[in-house]
């Protein structure tokens, strides 16, 4: 066959993330059809399964989140409760207790928006007060109805992740006939019940949630499929950093190999469509996002 009939017959893999999804967070503007934002993941626990402890007092946590807005983190995502699998709830109290000092802190320290990691409505609220902008709530509005009218009332962006059941269960026995599809469908439920509350559909994002309630297959699938979550017109948050799923592909990779393939799931996650990267490793992910992102526009990013 000739080069120019081969060319004609080329269908295209890659499609890049959708235009005008831009989201504006109390004073912050996120221009989403600019780049790819990355966020920084600040976890305030003794068990979180990456770094838990490490940033369990105020003052070590404040110090990573000033860090990684030097790294050129866009948005800094502060969680007070573990949600690794097996994970047990803790109290609305002790979670409060973990967060909203550091929120308080940080936000009078860095000009990025802070997002809180959380599924209690009362440990949301309370963080918008202290300086929050954005709500990210792992169970899409599911664990607590109150969630959604908390978001509602104060206008914030909220990030609807998909998960069944709750983390100390989730990965019991993941099953799907067609995971995309299933989970696209549950994240419209997500939409529906954002928007029964009143909460703007323009200040939603959807995270598909790469390994919650998901085998290691499926988290493959979903990134590879990821395009196909654009039909839900909102921009699309992966999270993918150092997760296990990784290990399996390195065999059981230290912690350098999971930054690489942290870094290559970010990469094929933004020719895909993702607008927003959840990660550990701010430094190393901005600057592959940049590049990424200048090759499909064209220019210097």
């Amino acid at each position: 066959m000739k080069r120019a009939s081969l060319l004609a017959t080329r269908t295209p893999q890659v499609r890049t993330r959708q235009h005008n999804l831009d989201i504006y967070a109390g004073s912050f503007h996120l221009a989403f059809s600019e780049k790819t934002y990355v966020m920084g993941i600040l976890n305030v626990t003794p068990d979180s399964f990456s770094d838990g402890g490490k940033f369990f007092d105020v003052q070590s946590a404040v110090r990573h989140g000033l860090e990684m807005a030097r790294d050129g983190a866009d948005i800094i995502d502060i969680g007070g409760e573990s949600t690794r699998p097996g994970a047990s709830d803790i109290s609305v109290e002790e979670e409060l207790d973990r967060v909203i000092p550091v929120i308080e802190t940080l936000a009078k320290k860095v000009a990025v928006p802070i997002s809180v990691d959380t599924r209690k409505p009362r440990v949301a609220e309370a963080a918008i007060k202290a300086g929050a902008s954005i709500v990210n709530d792992v169970s899409g509005l599911r664990h607590d109805p109150e969630m959604a009218s908390v978001v509602a009332k104060y206008g914030r962006p909220v990030i609807l992740m998909h998960m069944r059941l709750t983390p100390r269960d989730m990965q019991s026995n993941p099953r799907y006939k067609d995971v995309v599809r299933e989970v696209i469908q549950e994240l419209e439920e997500s939409l529906e019940i954002a928007k029964r509350s009143g909460v703007k559909e323009e200040n939603c994002l959807i995270d598909p949630g790469i390994g919650f309630s998901k085998t290691p297959e499926h988290n493959l699938e979903i990134l590879n499929r990821l395009d196909e979550f654009i039909v839900l017109g909102r921009p699309i948050c992966v999270g993918t950093s150092r997760k296990s799923f990784l290990g399996r592909i390195l065999k059981d990779a230290d912690a350098d190999d999971k930054l690489l393939g942290t870094v290559a799931t970010c990469v094929i996650a933004i020719m895909k469509g993702a607008s927003l990267l959840r990660v550990h490793d701010v430094k190393e992910v901005r600057k592959a996002a940049a590049v990424t992102d200048s090759i499909l526009k064209e220019k210097i990013i």
